[in-house]
């Protein structure tokens, strides 16, 4: 299978093709979810050891496990899921102190003017303290998995719940995120029917 053909692949041929044996397939499905994977964990670990260790515990426990992820359409919800698994491992391992990584001091695009990348990570700044200040434990996991792309039954397979409950917690952190960053919601326009 080549790089090609595989970033246009499914995640749910590339899993299928896996299961039988198909080093390759999930090798493109490593590369797919390697840095969305990373900067899930990097958020709760302390340093870029700790997410880097991290990381290579998920893909590992997801090469192992494989046969076990079901509904192949939603390999991302699965594999977030065992991601979650190893945070909560970390937090439990009396050597790992939490404290959460500062992703904004990365310039990634080289090219961005200075002003640009500090009007960027001053928003990202902004919503990282509000998150932390004003977000319940299954709200801060919500909005880590909604930054990461995951669609909302992705999130509900990795969480472990309903759509419905993913849907309400995520209305409910919308409106936190507002009113703690002084952000006023859109107003809806009246439509007036002449008679």
């Amino acid at each position: 299978m080549s790089e090609s053909r595989g970033s246009h692949t499914s995640d749910a041929r590339l899993v299928a093709s896996a299961k039988r044996g198909d080093a390759e397939a999930f090798a493109l499905l490593y590369r797919r979810y390697l840095d969305r994977v990373y900067d899930f964990v990097a958020v709760r670990l302390e340093g870029v050891e700790a997410a880097q260790d991290a990381t290579q515990t998920i893909f590992l426990r997801a090469l192992a496990a494989l046969h076990q992820c079901r509904d192949e359409e939603y390999f991302a919800g699965w594999l977030f899921a065992i991601a979650r698994n190893v945070v909560i491992d970390a937090y439990r391992s009396p050597r790992q102190v939490l404290v959460g990584y500062d992703a904004t001091l990365e310039i990634e695009d080289r090219a961005e003017s200075p002003e640009a990348f500090a009007v960027r990570a001053d928003e990202a700044r902004a919503l990282r303290e509000a998150r932390d200040r004003c977000l319940s434990g299954i709200e801060r996991e919500l909005l880590d998995l909604r930054l990461q792309d995951l669609t909302s039954q992705e999130i509900a397979v990795a969480m472990k719940r309903s759509q419905t409950a993913i849907r309400n917690v995520q209305y409910r952190m919308i409106k936190k995120l507002r009113d703690c960053l002084g952000i006023r919601a859109p107003q809806r326009e009246e439509t007036h029917v002449e008679a």
